[in-house]
C-alpha cells in the first residue's frame, strides 16, 4: 500500500500531525498531496493537483480557501468547528471585563507616571477609570453554536441576564444552553434590551455589516459590543461614528484595522482567540483524523461543502465513494451501473447538502476500471475514489 501523501501549510501542532502514523508522509513542501491541512495560509491563488481530496483547515473559519472551486473539483473541505471554542470563550469573557472596567486604560495610564513613589498620583487618577460590573446586566449572545453556548454558560455563571439569539441552533447546542439564557426570536428586541453584545456568527454575503449605523441605533446608550468572530461583521465606519457620538462606550475585537487601533473606546486585540497550545493541539487533532477517516474509509465529517456521511470503518473488498451534484436519478445511474457487472451491494447510504451530495457504496466485488470510468462519465458526477 502507498503512503498518503499530506501537504502542511503554517505551523500545525506536531500533537496533530504525529496522529497521522507510518502510512503517511508529511511535508510543507509535499507535491501532489492527497490532502492539505492548514491554518490561516490563503489558498486562493492556489492551483490544486488533479491528487488533491481534501483541504482540512485547523481552525473554523475557512474565508482562506476557495470553497466554490474546491467543490467543483470535488474536494472536500474540512473545519474544526468547537475545537478552539474554550479558548475563545475565555477570551469573551476576558472581553467582557475589559470592556467594562478600564482595564487597559488604567494600566497604560500609571506606565505613563513618573517618581520613586506614585502611590499619590495613582490614588488622584484612578477615578478616571472607574467602571460598571457585570453582574446583573444583560448579554446579547448571536450565534449559539458551540463557542455561544459556552459564552452564554458564562455569563450566566457571572450572574449577568442572558439573552441568546440563533434561529438554526441545533439540538445538540440546544442541549448544553442552560435554562437561565432566554430566547430572543427577535433581533431587534434583543439589540433594544442589552448592555452588551457579542456576536458569534460567521461571515458570509448576509451577515457581512450585520452590525451597522441601524442596529447599533436599536441599541442602548453606551452599549459594548464583542467581535471575536470576523471583522467584516462590523461596519467600522459606523461603528466609529457610534463611539464618538457614545451610543457605543467600547468595541472589544479580536480583527484590528487600520481604521481602528487609534480610536478611543477601542480596544483591538491581535488576533488571539484561538492562541493558545491547547486550541491549536485540539484543531490540529481534529483535522488530522477527519482527514485520516476521509482519505482511509470515506467518511466525512464537519465539511463545509459536502455533506456528512459515514459508513464507518471498511469491511468489505472495495469501498466506492461518489462526490456529484444533487439531481434526480443519479442513485439509479450509479446502481445501474454496478447491476450490469453484477456487483454485489452489501451497504450503501447517499447524503446531501444543497446543490452537492455524496454517495458510498461497500461491494463485496471489485469494480473493473471501465465501470468507474461509466460512472464517472455520468452526467453530474465530479470524483469517483475506490477504496
Amino acid at each position: 500500500m502507498s503512503k498518503f501523501k499530506i501537504k502542511t501549510l503554517n505551523g500545525i501542532s506536531s500533537n496533530g500531525l504525529d496522529r497521522f502514523g507510518e502510512n503517511y508522509d508529511v511535508d510543507s513542501q509535499m507535491n501532489n498531496p492527497d490532502a492539505i491541512v492548514l491554518r490561516s495560509a490563503s489558498l486562493h491563488e492556489m492551483e490544486f493537483e488533479p491528487t488533491l481530496h481534501s483541504i482540512a483547515r485547523a481552525g473554523a473559519g475557512v474565508n482562506n480557501i476557495p470553497i466554490d472551486r474546491c467543490t467543483e473539483q470535488g474536494i472536500v473541505v474540512f473545519n474544526t468547528p468547537g475545537a478552539n471554542a474554550n479558548a475563545v470563550k475565555e477570551l469573551a469573557v476576558a472581553s467582557l471585563l475589559l470592556s467594562s472596567r478600564k482595564i487597559i486604560e488604567g494600566v497604560n495610564w500609571v506606565r505613563t507616571l513618573q517618581g520613586n513613589d506614585i502611590s499619590k498620583d495613582v490614588e488622584k487618577g484612578k477615578s478616571q477609570f472607574v467602571g460598571p460590573e457585570v453582574r446583573g446586566k444583560r448579554l446579547g449572545v448571536i450565534g449559539l453554536g458551540a463557542i455561544g453556548v459556552m459564552v452564554a454558560n458564562a455569563a450566566v455563571n457571572m450572574d449577568m441576564k442572558v439573552y441568546g439569539y440563533d434561529p438554526y441552533i441545533s439540538v445538540e447546542h440546544a442541549w448544553g444552553l442552560s435554562r437561565a439564557v432566554k430566547k430572543a426570536d427577535d433581533l431587534d428586541k434583543l439589540f433594544s434590551k442589552c448592555d452588551y453584545v457579542t456576536l458569534h456568527i460567521p461571515l458570509t454575503d448576509n451577515t457581512k455589516g450585520f452590525i451597522n449605523k441601524e442596529s447599533i441605533e436599536k441599541m442602548p446608550k453606551g452599549v459594548r459590543i464583542i467581535n471575536l468572530s470576523r471583522g467584516g461583521l462590523v461596519n467600522n465606519d459606523d461603528l466609529i461614528k457610534a463611539l464618538e457620538s457614545g451610543q457605543v462606550s467600547t468595541y472589544v475585537t479580536d480583527f484590528p484595522d487600520a481604521k481602528l487601533i487609534n480610536v478611543d473606546g477601542v480596544i483591538p486585540i491581535p488576533h488571539l482567540g484561538a492562541s493558545t497550545p491547547e486550541s491549536e493541539d485540539n484543531c490540529a487533532i481534529m483535522a488530522v483524523l477527519q482527514t485520516k477517516d476521509f482519505l482511509e474509509n470515506g467518511n466525512i465529517k464537519n465539511s463545509v461543502n459536502f455533506p456528512s456521511c459515514d459508513l464507518g470503518i471498511r469491511m468489505a473488498k472495495h469501498r466506492l465513494t461518489i462526490a456529484h451534484r444533487n439531481i434526480p436519478k443519479m442513485l439509479g445511474q450509479i446502481s445501474g451501473v454496478l447491476s450490469e457487472q453484477g456487483t454485489n451491494i452489501s451497504n450503501m447510504i447517499n447524503r446531501s447538502y444543497g446543490d452537492y451530495a455524496y454517495t458510498m457504496v461497500d461491494l463485496e466485488t471489485e469494480i473493473t476500471d471501465e465501470n468507474v470510468d461509466k460512472i464517472k462519465n455520468i452526467v453530474g458526477v465530479i470524483r469517483v475514489r475506490v477504496l
